[in-house]
């Protein structure tokens, strides 16, 4: 139930940062972080609702946020990456969920986006010149998302992962405590 809770927190945030486009926010969700979440303590087969619910929010946000047009073809990219997020957390962290394998997911999965997504904004626009330097330019100017993407993933994991492992430390100390009473 937490991994759905997760991740309507998670859809649900992405319509924040368009909201307050001048607070240096953009790109400041709880997508990564749920869909390691969810990867991990979710069943394989339901890696399926992820990715609907942040097809849809990707229609709702284009559409009637941004005023945009539209075409499925630009979101493959995006779209991949977020089976490829919750195939992170199921493949990192399902067996064993540790400090280091959730900041390796931490590091990797917006890491992974970033790669992915500005070259694929790179390779299939003229926003950018396709030379190197454009490649380059299209990389540094996404430094400012890829920075945000980090520091909510850090944020999300880290209190999803980590709030359940201090609250039964926190309960095995009290039962301690009172057993010795």
């Amino acid at each position: 139930m937490a991994a759905y809770l997760l991740l309507l927190i998670a859809v649900l945030s992405r319509f924040i940062p368009p909201l307050m486009p001048h607070a240096g926010m953009m790109n400041f969700t709880a997508v990564t972080g749920g869909l390691l979440y969810f990867g991990a303590r979710r069943p394989w087969r339901e890696m399926l609702v992820p990715l609907v619910a942040l097809m849809a929010s990707d229609y709702l946000l284009t559409t009637f946020v941004y005023r945009y047009p539209f075409h499925w073809q630009g979101y493959i990219p995006t779209w991949i990456w977020y089976i490829a997020g919750a195939a992170l957390g199921w493949i990192l962290l399902k067996s064993k969920t540790t400090f280091w394998r959730v900041g390796a997911g931490i590091v990797l999965g917006p890491t992974m986006f970033w790669i992915l997504s500005d070259y694929a904004v790179w390779a299939g626009s003229t926003m950018y010149p396709h030379t190197l330097a454009g490649l380059r330019a299209c990389y540094i100017a996404a430094i400012p998302f890829y920075r945000n993407d980090l520091v909510s993933t850090a944020i999300v994991a880290g209190l999803a992962f980590g709030v359940p492992v201090l609250v039964r430390r926190m309960s095995a100390v009290r039962t301690v405590e009172q057993a010795a009473k």
